[in-house]
């Protein structure tokens, strides 16, 4: 009786045992294979695994381009490039950049930094000058991002003029770039016949004041593309926005 009292205190101890083996080997091993997460590839953008129509722009802030590799290698639809700023700049990299990009397969758009302080039909030539219709994609944008330092009203008659000097050369309406918390202070209710693409850098999808509609969204300026050295802005179509929205009328 002892005897087998004995062995059976041994088989439980054994059990145990193995039990604990067991639990040790999981703790080291990690989570069943079924429960890893799976790697990360730092290669794969939003742009690769959505269904969003995607784009960047440039200007000579990002130097010599490879058009080519951008062509081949990317999901990039379309380009907005810098064509002019004010009433006398141009920038250095618009005539290659334009012509590039067209051979490489990309739809083509044109913006103006647009310069409160600096007379409109000045502008409104200088952008002309460079902004040819018979190159266009994509109707022309006009980037706003300052006052010049002036009261939100007189800035705003400034920015109207100007807005209704580029639809009367170009027969229709820009599109309108400028950040969240711009558009919140300067021009809530004020464009509401115009398309906007808002910047904001988060990743959450912008939302401003008056819940307006917002046909594009910039979501990076610190984007990453093959062909491109440094960082590079981002932006893709919101909700169900398409590219034909944004073509050029011809």
């Amino acid at each position: 009786m002892k005897k087998l009292i004995v062995l059976t205190a041994i088989a439980l101890l054994f059990n145990i045992y193995a039990w604990a083996q067991e639990e040790v080997s999981d703790s080291i091993g990690g989570a069943p294979e079924e429960q890893l997460a799976p790697a990360v590839n730092p290669n794969i953008m939003c742009e690769d695994t959505c269904s969003h129509i995607h784009g960047i722009d440039l200007s000579h802030y990002q130097g010599n381009v490879f058009w080519q590799t951008i062509g081949d290698n990317t999901n990039m639809a379309y380009v907005y490039l810098k064509a002019t700023e004010g009433g006398d700049r141009i920038d250095a990299t618009f005539e290659r950049n334009i012509q590039m990009a067209h051979r490489h397969g990309l739809k083509v758009g044109s913006y103006h930094f647009y310069r409160p302080l600096t007379d409109q039909q000045r502008q409104l030539k200088n952008f002309m000058s460079q902004c040819l219709p018979d190159e266009q994609d994509l109707i022309p944008m006009i980037d706003i991002e300052s006052t010049g330092g002036l009261d939100t009203d007189v800035f705003c008659d400034s920015l109207f003029y100007f807005l209704d000097l580029v639809e009367e050369a170009y027969r229709q309406k820009p599109l309108l770039y400028t950040g969240r918390n711009f558009y919140n202070k300067h021009l809530l209710g004020k464009v509401d016949d115009y398309k906007i693409m808002i910047a904001m850098y988060t990743d959450q999808e912008p939302v401003v004041a008056d819940d307006r509609d917002i046909t594009m969204w910039q979501y990076t300026g610190k984007g990453r593309i093959q062909g491109v050295n440094g960082y590079v802005d981002k932006s893709r179509f919101m909700g169900n926005h398409h590219l034909r929205e944004i073509r050029f009328k011809h």
